[in-house]
């Protein structure tokens, strides 16, 4: 298990541990009603931007995987975040505590192959450093680029959930 988050990066981009510093982009993203239409029913709070912030730390210092801050390599540019998380969510059948794969783009990142890039490298790291037998996502089924992606990085829709009382579809990758 890693001691503490690392940093990737890919010819574009730099994967790298949240810090204090992200908070107004982390609230930013998370405020966005375009952004955040598919996963809440309404943009987030000041105080839940920085529950989140935390939680990223915090799956790194207990679970040894956590969530990336995604910034552009020439410009610095957050770009948004993504990585893998243990939610301990209550649906069918239980994902085993295997990590959940998870990412989500700010506008202008939007259309550009970041999500793809950076979740590319962020799968890499999984496969080589998480003794997990593979990753799993949980999608709503309106959100059609996030679905796109998943099945581009090898994920497969292998069942539909009912999570908060929405409908979901669940997507499963075997490790690498």
């Amino acid at each position: 298990m890693p001691d503490a988050p690392v940093v990737i990066e890919t010819d574009r981009l730099i994967l790298r541990p949240h810090d204090l510093s992200d908070f107004e982009d982390v609230h930013a993203l998370w405020s966005d009603p375009e952004v955040v239409c598919h996963i809440y029913d309404r943009p987030q709070t000041a105080a839940e931007a920085w529950s989140r912030l935390l939680r990223y730390r915090g799956h790194w210092a207990l679970l040894g995987y956590g969530y990336w801050a995604v910034v552009e390599r020439a410009t610095g540019r957050f770009m948004g975040e993504l990585g893998f998380a243990n939610y301990l969510r209550e649906i069918e059948p239980d994902m085993d505590g295997r990590p959940e794969a998870g990412w989500v783009m700010a506008r202008h990142a939007h259309g550009r192959g970041v999500a793809y890039e950076a979740m590319q490298a962020a799968l890499g790291w999984c496969d080589a450093h998480l003794d997990a037998r593979g990753t799993w996502a949980m999608i709503t089924p309106s959100n059609h680029s996030s679905l796109r992606l998943a099945q581009k990085l090898g994920f497969a829709r292998t069942l539909d959930a009912q999570f908060n009382g929405k409908p979901r579809h669940i997507y499963e990758r075997a490790r690498s």
